[in-house]
């Protein structure tokens, strides 16, 4: 514990009830490891959907941890949480305008309405700081084409949009959480290029992107932080991932991002305010619960340490990292400058707009024609109602009226579901492309002007 470094820590804790396998046991395992570690000044959890859970959580860590907050959204809660050691001032939450089809009952995330959650802190050197805490739309995976995230998409540019503002606010801002995407994908360019958000990662590992392929499971994980789908990790062992899954012994979902507030550098190149630097960035929680076979969760935690410069004791040069590296050597297809820093303005390339938009433009179709084929769906089953109430009185057999009646109840609930999902979500989700599209369009036509 330190007033001249922050300690930030994050993790998935896979705790949804009734489907979790031992989450009960594993978030006490999960809180008395957090009991034990003082260090911490920041934590913020996924997937910690069972609000008793939280309050065990929150019950252990009390002592060093003593403000907290549980945000509520959807039909099933959000699952996000942010523990401090410093007060919590303030605190909101933004839903995603697109979280997933409500068809999608095993997905889930429609009904969970997935968010990125805020929580202002109060810090006795830094001031204000807005630790945003997220976990992005999952399904989609990281083959294209990119129409198939586009609801990823959408909440990386939603993050990106928060993140940017408590900067121009004038807060320093840690973005932390589960993003469901790998460093080279579009979801992770769109929120590090118009956050202008520092990976604490690469910071810590800056030759981490450029690095060979690891030859065992453990050194992925120290050598490229990999925190989701690991040979190691109990719940990811023996499963069958695609072929870049197992080459590179899991994936780095997982992330803590960090920058300073907007215009924190004088002309000069000084710092006029305290700047944080990532000093240090590990995987935590890689093994067993103790007496288990089973790992704490499917996904490792991540610890970043923050340290604080001020303009009055800058840390030493031998302390710090090498800088981050460029997006090229992240092998990021969309991106070639190196990341900005808070005083240069970063903002989207013309490559990445266009990609997204591109994207949106594909997803928006997909939704029409969906949409399309689900009132469709509706009217027939429309059709076969009347059929079936008009003919009832001729039926042969007066037995075969009750088991009409009860297939007359699914087909009004078919009749229901498609036009909800046909007219009314159809609607809502093409609307939320489309404003996202004259966003981004307008956002292009500003940086064109700029550029003139």
């Amino acid at each position: 514990m330190s007033e001249t470094s922050l300690n930030v820590f994050t993790m998935n804790c896979w705790g949804l009830k009734y489907v979790s396998k031992y989450r009960s046991e594993r978030v006490t395992a999960i809180a008395n490891e957090l009991a034990n570690s003082p260090e911490y000044d920041i934590v913020a959890l996924q997937e910690l959907w069972v609000y008793a859970d939280y309050e065990l959580v929150r019950a252990r860590i009390s002592s060093h941890l003593p403000y907290a907050k549980f945000f509520y959204s959807g039909a099933l809660g959000a699952g996000l949480a942010i523990f401090s050691r410093h007060p919590i001032i303030g605190a909101e939450i933004h839903p995603y305008s697109l979280n997933g089809e409500p068809m999608d009952v095993t997905g889930g995330d429609w009904m969970v309405g997935k968010a990125a959650a805020s929580a202002i802190i109060s810090h006795p050197i830094l001031g204000h700081v807005q630790v945003i805490n997220t976990h992005l739309y999952a399904k989609g995976g990281e083959d294209g084409p990119e129409h198939k995230r586009a609801h990823r998409l959408m909440g990386s540019w939603e993050f990106a949009k928060i993140a940017r503002h408590a900067a121009e606010l004038g807060r320093y801002v840690i973005a932390v959480g589960d993003f469901n995407s790998i460093p080279s994908t579009l979801p992770i360019t769109i929120i590090r290029q118009h956050a202008d958000l520092s990976d604490a990662w690469l910071v810590a590992h800056p030759f981490s992107a450029s690095a060979n392929p690891s030859s065992t499971p453990q050194e992925a994980i120290d050598d490229h932080g990999i925190t989701a789908d690991s040979p190691i990790n109990s719940w990811s062992s023996g499963k069958n991932f695609d072929v870049q899954t197992r080459q590179n012994f899991g994936k780095r979902l997982d992330y803590i991002f960090y920058r300073q507030p907007k215009h924190s550098s004088r002309a000069d190149g000084i710092a006029s305010i305290p700047t944080l630097r990532c000093t240090d960035c590990r995987v935590m929680f890689t093994h067993e619960v103790g007496g288990t076979t089973y790992s704490h969760s499917d996904h490792f935690g991540l610890r970043a340490t923050l340290e604080i410069q001020t303009p009055s004791n800058p840390l030493p040069s031998a302390s710090l990292p090498d800088v981050e590296p460029s997006f090229s050597e992240a092998q990021n297809a969309w991106s070639t400058a190196p990341a900005a820093s808070s005083s240069t303005p970063s903002e989207l390339s013309d490559a990445v707009i266009n990609t997204i938009l591109e994207s949106l433009a594909q997803a928006s179709l997909v939704s029409k024609r969906r949409s399309r084929k689900e009132l469709s769906i509706f009217v027939m089953c429309l059709i076969i109602l009347v059929a079936v109430i008009v003919g009832s009185p001729w039926f042969p057999h007066s037995w075969i009226s009750p088991i009409f009646m009860v297939f007359n109840i699914f087909i009004a609930w078919v009749a229901t579901t498609m036009l909800y999902e046909g007219f009314i979500f159809g609607n809502w989700e093409f609307n939320a492309y489309m404003n996202t599209i004259e966003e981004l369009e307008l956002h292009q036509k500003m940086l064109e002007m700029e550029r003139q």
